[in-house]
C-alpha cells in the first residue's frame, strides 16, 4: 500500500476489549497500575495503523495522560484510539479507557456488574508513524 492509498482519516477509530485478571492487581484494593492501560493503548493504536496505513507503525509520543479514576482487577475496559490528525507519515490520535464491567468482590468472589454508564479511567493524546512507502 502506498501512502497516496492510505486509508488515514479523520475520525478513523477503533475500540478493543479486554478483562482484566485478578493476576494484574499491583497494589490494595486489586488496583492495577496505570502503565497497563499505556499498554492497551499501544495495542488499539497499532490497529489504527493497519486499518489506516496497511503497516503497525511506530508509537512516537505522547502529549498528554490523564488518568482519572482507578482500574481495577476483575473490571473490562474498552479503549478506543481516534485518528484526530494526518500528517505524511505521522498520526496524531485521541486515546480514552472506560470500564465497561467491573468486579463486585463485595458480593462475592466471582460476582460482577454491568455499569449502567461506562467509567472513563484515563484519556490521552499521542502521535503514531508510520513508514514511508515506495510506490
Amino acid at each position: 500500500m502506498t501512502n497516496s492509498m492510505s486509508k488515514a482519516t479523520i475520525g478513523l477509530s477503533v475500540t478493543h476489549r479486554r478483562y482484566i485478571p485478578y493476576s494484574h492487581a499491583h497494589y490494595a484494593g486489586n488496583l492495577v497500575d496505570g502503565a497497563y492501560v499505556l499498554g492497551l493503548f499501544g495495542d488499539v493504536a497499532t490497529e489504527v495503523c493497519i486499518q489506516a496505513d496497511g503497516d503497525e507503525g511506530l508509537f512516537a509520543s505522547y502529549s498528554d495522560v490523564q488518568f482519572l479514576q482507578p482500574l481495577r482487577a476483575g473490571d473490562v475496559v474498552e479503549t478506543t484510539a481516534t485518528i484526530t490528525r494526518v500528517g505524511n507519515r505521522s498520526r496524531e490520535l485521541s486515546f480514552v479507557a472506560r470500564v465497561v464491567c467491573r468486579g463486585r468482590a463485595d458480593l462475592s468472589e466471582s460476582a460482577a456488574e454491568v455499569l449502567a454508564e461506562p467509567l472513563e479511567i484515563t484519556r490521552a493524546t499521542g502521535v503514531v508513524v508510520v513508514p514511508a512507502r515506495q510506490g
